[in-house]
C-alpha cells in the first residue's frame, strides 16, 4: 500500500505565497513521477505541475512563472513541494498530490487553498 499525504494549504491574500508539501510512503521505492493537480468548485480536476524521475518538470500554462515543483533531498526523493507565488483568486481549489508507481496511481486526500482578501 502506498500512502500519499499533502500539507500546507490555507487562506492567503491575493499576491501572497504558499508552499505545499507531499510525501508518498509505504510500499514504494525509488524515484517516481509525482504531480500536483487541483480541482475548483464546479470544475474538472486539472494538472498543475509534475516532476518525473529524471527531474524534468512541467506546468500548466496558467501557473507557469508563478509555481515551482521540486523534490526533497537524496534520502527523501518521494517528497515534493509546490511553491506557489503571486496567488490569485482563480487559484482557489483543493490541491491533490499524485504519484505513479508500478502501473498504479495513488492520490492524497487533498489540501484546500483559498485565495481571498
Amino acid at each position: 500500500q502506498v500512502n500519499v499525504v499533502e500539507s500546507g494549504g490555507g487562506l492567503v491574500q491575493p499576491g501572497g505565497s504558499l508552499r505545499l508539501s507531499c510525501t508518498a510512503s509505504g510500499s514504494i521505492s525509488g524515484i517516481n513521477t509525482m504531480a500536483w493537480h487541483r480541482q475548483a468548485p464546479g470544475k474538472q480536476r486539472e494538472l498543475v505541475a509534475g516532476i518525473v524521475p529524471g527531474g524534468t518538470t512541467s506546468y500548466a500554462d496558467s501557473v507557469k512563472g508563478r509555481f515551482t515543483i521540486s523534490r526533497d533531498g537524496p534520502r527523501t526523493m518521494n517528497t515534493v513541494y509546490l511553491q506557489m507565488n503571486s496567488l490569485q483568486p482563480e487559484d482557489t481549489a483543493v490541491y491533490y498530490c499524485y504519484t505513479f508507481y508500478r502501473g498504479r496511481s495513488f492520490w492524497g486526500p487533498g489540501t484546500q487553498v483559498t485565495v481571498s482578501s
